[in-house]
């Protein structure tokens, strides 16, 4: 993983100063969201063409993990949130429909991060990948329909050319590139590679956009990251535990609970992100819901890494180790 990737959570706060600022001034204020859409089109087309399509079988070979993440990340989790909505936000709709969206898309990138930090099973964790985004991507459309249509009107035709727009576009064109690459050369190779190895620099680009032209919404609602705090929080908590009771009744080694804990922690703002901007577009809330996660989401991550160090650092897994 390149530092450019490590060192996104960096990015993206420096990102979101920067959007504040410059959202200060009226022009930048008033023509700034015409960039979040592309800038996370092309983001999503460089992460897609980044899957490792070729590592679709080896998740299976585990097929015990693969079953419980899978169940973790897809059942479990948008239910639990949903829940979490109904206790913490039923005030808030906006604020409800922010978490489930967060919530269901599981991470493709940071959590490999903190795998490795707290040396667990990254191969295995590399081996989900694909699955995580091909999954989420497939399953978004249903999670919103099920979940979200509930809670906030959804214009049908706004979410299918939503749909198209920021999912299918990019990862037809990501295939295509795919399918390309090896057959050309020069220029025609070398723009798609780029923009693969890009993906934090667009993304950054559209969470500029999404505080330059939405921030004075945060700024006049102060209390929404305060809002947002007990339910993430106590996703984490839960989720956390549960991995560690799961962990011990199925006997994992240290290295695959590690992988187990972070796989199913971290979660895929970006993905959110560009279907929020475009499926709701004048729900600024939902959007600055799926912005600002990554401040609450880097330290609880950080402090998963060095607690899952500890309990090994003290035995507590040894008897697990196969």
């Amino acid at each position: 993983m390149s530092l450019t990737e490590k060192l996104q959570s960096v990015f993206v706060i420096i990102a979101i100063l920067l959007g504040l600022i410059l959202g200060q001034i009226k022009w930048v204020e008033e023509n700034a969201v015409s960039l979040i859409v592309p800038s996370l089109m092309v983001m999503l087309y460089g992460v897609f063409l980044n899957i490792p399509l070729n590592r679709l079988g080896q998740a299976f070979q585990n097929y015990k993990m693969t079953g419980l993440i899978l169940g973790m990340n897809f059942l479990w989790t948008p239910v639990f949130v949903w829940g979490l909505g109904a206790i913490f936000l039923r005030d808030s709709p906006d604020l409800w429909v922010g978490l489930i969206m967060l919530m269901v898309t599981p991470c493709t990138d940071w959590y490999l991060i903190f795998t490795g930090i707290a040396k667990g099973n990254v191969t295995l964790a590399t081996a989900f990948l694909p699955w995580n985004m091909i999954l989420q991507v497939v399953l978004i459309p249903v999670y919103l329909l099920v979940f979200v249509g509930k809670l906030v009107q959804i214009d049908t035709e706004i979410f299918l050319e939503s749909i198209v727009l920021v999912l299918a576009i990019p990862m037809l064109l990501a295939f295509i590139a795919k399918w390309l690459i090896p057959k050309v050369n020069g220029f025609w190779r070398d723009i798609p590679l780029k923009i693969a190895a890009r993906p934090t620099l667009f993304l950054c680009v559209a969470i500029t956009a999404v505080f330059a032209s939405q921030g004075q919404t945060l700024i006049q609602r102060p209390d929404v990251l305060l809002k947002m705090l007990p339910p993430i929080l106590i996703f984490y908590v839960i989720t956390f535990f549960l991995t560690q009771v799961i962990a011990r009744f199925g006997n994992f080694s240290y290295e695959d609970l590690a992988c187990f804990s972070c796989t199913t922690l971290a979660r895929n703002s970006p993905l959110a992100l560009a279907i929020a901007t475009s499926v709701f577009p004048h729900r600024p809330l939902i959007t600055l819901v799926l912005a600002i996660e990554p401040l609450i989401e880097l330290p609880v991550m950080v402090l998963v890494s060095q607690l899952l160090l500890f309990l090994r650092r003290k035995g507590r897994y040894s008897q697990m180790a196969k």
